[in-house]
């Protein structure tokens, strides 16, 4: 019924024949996909097929060098103008946490809303503490990254990038940094967030959160799209062999 919904959606990302070089080495291979307004897709597949590249292009962290890419009805070109209103949709979760270490949890909460919002400071306040009560550590807004352990700074950083209202979410591997015991806190709090409508892309090997909220996988190696499909059929069903041997190593993990 989910995916039924969301076919009804307007499409939110759109991504034609995507080409990105890093000096000769030819990175992202003609990437073409659609997200929907509301969808939660993950991106699995083999280190360094593309995927943190791809969503890096996204948000312009990356410049990709052919193609087409339209976020929202923008399109990301040379224009600062275009790319500015792009990043201040859309909210980024890195592998580190890449909080600054000398503010409190609250301060960086609030530094973005304050200084790219023109937000008052009270508002920011409350409105970090609202988040910060979200992601379950509303104790430690007080306390710096240090004194925080990973899980705790992963979820600061999650509640920074919802401070800015953002319309897309994008993860990029959030959890591959922290230790075994403090990843379940970080996907709760992800699954929280895709059940509440937001557009968001993980690139993830955390399958079981792939199972629990994707409506969609898709799988990249060596700089493509090789499968993607909707999560049952694409745990039920994979078609492509590279896809089947992914599955067979990650799962019996």
């Amino acid at each position: 019924m989910q995916n039924e919904k969301l076919n009804t959606m307007e499409d939110i990302i759109i991504c034609r024949d995507v080409h990105k070089w890093f000096g000769d080495f030819h990175v992202l291979r003609g990437v073409s996909v659609t997200i929907k307004r509301g969808e939660v897709v993950v991106i699995c597949g083999p280190s360094g097929g593309g995927k943190s590249t791809f969503i890096r292009t996204i948000n312009r962290l990356e410049e990709h060098q052919r193609g087409d890419i339209i976020v929202d009805g923008i399109e990301l070109t040379s224009d600062l103008r275009n790319i500015h209103a792009v990043q201040r949709e859309i909210g980024m979760v890195f592998q580190s946490f890449n909080l600054f270490p000398h503010l409190k949890a609250i301060d960086n909460v609030t530094l973005a809303p304050i200084w790219v919002r023109r937000w008052p400071k009270e508002k920011a306040v409350k409105v970090a503490m609202e988040l910060l009560e979200r992601v379950g550590i509303p104790e430690q807004a007080y306390k710096y990254p240090g004194q925080l352990s990973g899980g705790q700074q992963q979820r600061v950083a999650i509640a920074r990038a919802l401070a800015m209202q953002p319309k897309i979410m994008l993860f990029d591997e959030p959890t591959s940094a922290l230790d075994p015991e403090m990843i379940k806190e970080v996907l709760d709090v992800m699954v929280e967030l895709a059940r509440s409508g937001i557009t968001m892309i993980v690139v993830t090997h955390e399958m079981g959160f792939a199972k629990e909220v994707a409506h969609r996988i898709i799988f990249f190696a060596d700089g493509n799209i090789v499968e993607q499909n909707t999560t049952e059929e694409f745990f039920i069903n994979p078609r492509e062999d590279r896809t089947k041997l992914f599955l067979s190593q990650i799962l019996t993990h």
